[in-house]
């Protein structure tokens, strides 16, 4: 592809590197960009900024937030006794679109993969247990992918929780197997929390 300036290559190069996005919509991101008035490409500019060095991450449940704690740890409307286990940020999106769970959440930021070199030390599982320990939780359901991966990470979580006297629940399988949460329609999805089953330990 050839470009008529350096900087817009630069532009097309940066863009294309987001995932789904080629360098032709890369381009016709750059040159929409072009058309608009300075002002708003500095908005988007320091947007970007902004999303990567403000930013924080929750430090009850490792979800993205504001500030320490994140708007759902904070809301006095959440069951505190029911947490939900996911993989990351795009989980709680999905699930919370279905406005049908009204717990706190747990991110791991992960999922166990001995063949990825990804160990229960990679994830935030410590910090679970923790949870698991000090606070009034009563049912934790478990919603991670139904992949090998999330499999194992699921059994694992379930045998060091064992010595506690908390419910573990997994979304049933509405969620096709190999399929990923995220892509999940809601009403499948929503279904799925509501008829969560136990697991069995």
């Amino acid at each position: 592809m050839n470009f008529p300036s350096a900087l817009i290559e630069e532009a097309v190069n940066q863009l294309s590197r987001f995932p789904g996005v080629g360098k032709k919509s890369a381009l016709r991101m750059v040159l929409h960009i072009l058309k608009q008035e300075p002002q708003d490409a500095i908005r988007l500019g320091q947007a970007l900024e902004q999303v990567r060095t403000l930013i924080k991450y929750c430090k009850r449940c490792h979800n993205v937030s504001d500030g320490d704690l994140c708007n759902i740890c904070q809301s006095h409307k959440r069951n505190p006794e029911l947490v939900c286990v996911v993989e990351d940020l795009r989980d709680v999106m999905a699930i919370e679109n279905t406005s049908q769970f009204n717990g706190l959440y747990h991110v791991l930021g992960g999922v166990i993969s001995p063949i990825n070199g990804v160990g229960p030390d990679d994830v935030n599982i410590s910090s679970l247990i923790i949870r698991a320990e000090t606070e009034q939780i009563k049912e934790l359901i478990i919603a991670l992918s139904a992949t090998p991966e999330g499999d194992t990470t699921t059994f694992y979580i379930s045998k060091k929780l064992a010595h506690l006297p908390i419910q573990i629940s997994t979304i049933s399988r509405g969620i096709s197997i190999g399929g990923e949460l995220e892509y999940a329609d809601e009403i499948t999805l929503g279904r799925s929390i509501v008829s969560r089953i136990p697991y069995g330990k």
